[in-house]
């Protein structure tokens, strides 16, 4: 028995042992003071409610209930019970949020990646804060098959989401910028037909997180350039860029959020400009039956249709 089992087998022993329904009795009969309160609120007989707090006397070590006059009265141990049953009740409804109560809190969850976490979860979080205070908002790496396995509410990606279960919603356009330091000593003659395979000390970089196919565009577009790092860490790739006399490739909203910080400037380009970058916002249709969730996503939509 591994680590694991050995800690966790006696919950779930104990929890089979018990018939949780007899706790949602147990509740009843303890708020209401009375069986046959109890029978009427739950909609049974009260011969069944009599059996169900006999299975639990057998349970615990405890009546649990005292006859007095027309009701009873709990025992020391069954306000004892009370106290944690209630609260377990009161945390799976919370979880459940059947009727979508827009006074419990709630975590969204938001899979995108590093780089457009940085850009795009300030205002993200600004507009479910307007909605809705009681939303928490967790942000996570986007994965494959994510939103149809639910394991995440909303994904934002440049990459294009299929399934007769996803829905999209394309969040604003980018461009792909060349960048570098701003005092980079060959800036302007970089991308001039003789010298892009003439200047060996110069080389071109691009993050990982690139789409493939952009990828791909680029190479077509500057081939035979000689790529000396490569990072998935967008700040490890500004930081180089602004220490070195390498080019890189990125959104020019992520350029114009780092350019200040850093020192970097863009580098004229035409040919990178037949490469366009799509932001979109990709979620679970079954999220419509959710209206906090629908509210947080037309939010999403609404904020970014600003200027």
């Amino acid at each position: 028995m591994d680590r694991y089992e050995k800690n966790h087998h006696p919950t779930f022993k104990a929890l089979r042992n018990i018939d949780l329904n007899l706790l949602t009795i147990f509740e009843a009969v303890y708020i209401h003071k009375g069986i046959v309160n109890a029978a009427k609120v739950l909609n049974l007989t009260p011969s069944a409610i009599s059996q169900s707090i006999q299975k639990l006397r057998s349970t615990f070590p405890d009546p649990l209930f005292i006859r007095k006059g027309q009701g009873v009265t709990p025992t020391a141990y069954a306000a004892h019970l009370h106290e944690y049953i209630s609260q377990g009740f009161e945390s799976i409804l919370c979880a459940l949020d059947i009727n979508n109560n827009y006074e419990k809190e709630r975590i969204i969850t938001v899979a995108c990646s590093p780089t457009s976490g940085a850009l795009l979860m300030p205002r993200i979080y600004s507009a479910i804060q307007k909605v809705n205070p009681k939303l928490s908002v967790r942000n996570v790496p986007v994965a494959e098959r994510q939103l149809s396995q639910f394991q995440a509410d909303i994904a934002i990606d440049n990459r294009h989401h299929h399934g007769p279960g996803i829905n999209s919603h394309k969040l604003f356009d980018d461009r792909l910028v060349a960048v570098c330091r701003h005092d980079h000593p060959n800036a302007e003659s970089i991308f001039s037909a003789n010298d892009i395979h003439g200047i060996n000390y110069t080389f071109l970089i691009m993050q990982e997180e690139l789409l493939a196919d952009t990828r791909q565009l680029i190479n077509e577009l500057l081939p035979n350039r000689q790529i000396t790092f490569s990072s998935y860490n967008l700040l490890a790739i500004v930081s180089m860029l602004s220490t070195s006399d390498l080019i890189g490739f990125m959104p020019y909203k992520i350029f114009e959020m780092f350019s200040h910080q850093f020192g970097l400037k863009t580098v004229e380009c035409e040919r990178l400009s037949a490469i366009p970058l799509g932001t979109t916002m990709h979620f679970n249709k079954l999220s419509s039956r959710d209206a906090i969730l629908q509210e947080v996503i037309d939010a999403i939509i609404h904020e970014f249709e600003k200027v």
